[in-house]
């Protein structure tokens, strides 16, 4: 077994080595703990039926564990100085591939079809960069990709809101997309002790598992949408004044929103933290005729 990356010595060995300086543009906090990095391996369950897919490999600590336990590993990395640095530490396994790009710009439909398509199972693994969490995790859910789910860590606070429940204060409408497409579970608080150089806050690894179907059924997803973070606009106003004011045509439709939350036993005072998504989607189905393309 080889010596693991995720120690504070190697780590430091490897940057000094290769003269690498952290670039804060691109949230580069690499980890320097293998325990929890092998914990990360064992709730994404891999085994040697997995394709894992990886973003932001960084010097490669993450990606050697799931290395020797995956089939295959397909890593996505932004930052071209890494790329030296991962075909060093990387060299002791032939089942990792390393593309140069920005993952948000890639073809992951492709990528999955070429290198993973002889795997049973596929599952999303990262330490992800804190500045694109949210449009990154919006990617792989909204393009619907053939994965069993994902399991991320990223900052605590971001964490709290994917699992948050409603009426509390981290609900709001990330919450409800990301509980739309998957079941969220927080699996662990990280310090920020165990990265290098020292995050400001703490993080937390997320597992989100991809449901077969979404929990409830929404005539148009578009006006769904639409509706929750409209609802959400403004957390102090209420649910009719985000509504009318947010919604396009909302101020021509006022009498029409009003109707409709009455109708549905919704009281317009509430705020949308208050709505559970069964709630948020009977108003969206009701409104849709109005809304809808």
């Amino acid at each position: 077994m080889y010596k693991d990356i995720a120690t504070p010595g190697r780590t430091k060995e490897i940057l000094e080595r290769y003269g690498f300086s952290f670039k804060k543009s691109l949230g580069q906090n690499f980890l320097i703990d293998a325990n929890i990095l092998r914990k990360i391996v064992d709730v994404a369950d891999i085994s040697p039926d997995t394709g894992a897919i990886e973003i932001g490999p960084g010097i490669g600590a993450l990606t050697e564990q799931l290395a020797r336990r995956a089939k295959k590993v397909v890593a996505f990395e932004i930052d071209g100085r890494l790329l030296p640095i991962l075909a060093d530490t990387l060299s002791p396994y032939d089942n990792v591939r390393i593309f140069h790009q920005d993952v948000l710009k890639a073809d992951l439909h492709a990528v999955i079809a070429e290198e993973l398509a002889d795997v049973s199972d596929r599952m999303v693994v990262a330490n992800l960069p804190y500045y694109v969490t949210t449009p990154i995790i919006m990617k792989l859910l909204t393009e619907r990709l053939p994965i069993r789910g994902m399991v991320v860590m990223l900052q605590k606070e971001v964490a709290d809101r994917l699992a948050a429940k409603p009426g509390t204060k981290d609900y709001g409408s990330l919450t409800i997309a990301v509980q739309y497409y998957t079941e969220a579970e927080v699996i662990m608080t990280v310090p920020r002790t165990v990265f290098m150089p020292q995050p400001n806050v703490d993080s937390a690894v997320i597992r989100l598992v991809k449901r077969q179907h979404p929990p409830v059924v929404v005539d148009d997803e578009g006006v769904f949408f639409q509706v929750v973070r409209a609802s959400f606009a403004q957390r102090r106003k209420t649910l009719f004044n985000n509504l009318t004011n947010n919604l396009p045509g909302g101020k021509e439709n006022k009498e029409k929103i009003e109707r409709v939350l009455v109708a549905l036993g919704i009281d317009p005072r509430r705020r949308g933290e208050t709505l559970d998504i069964a709630e948020f989607a009977s108003l969206s189905n009701a409104l849709a005729p109005l809304f809808g393309k």
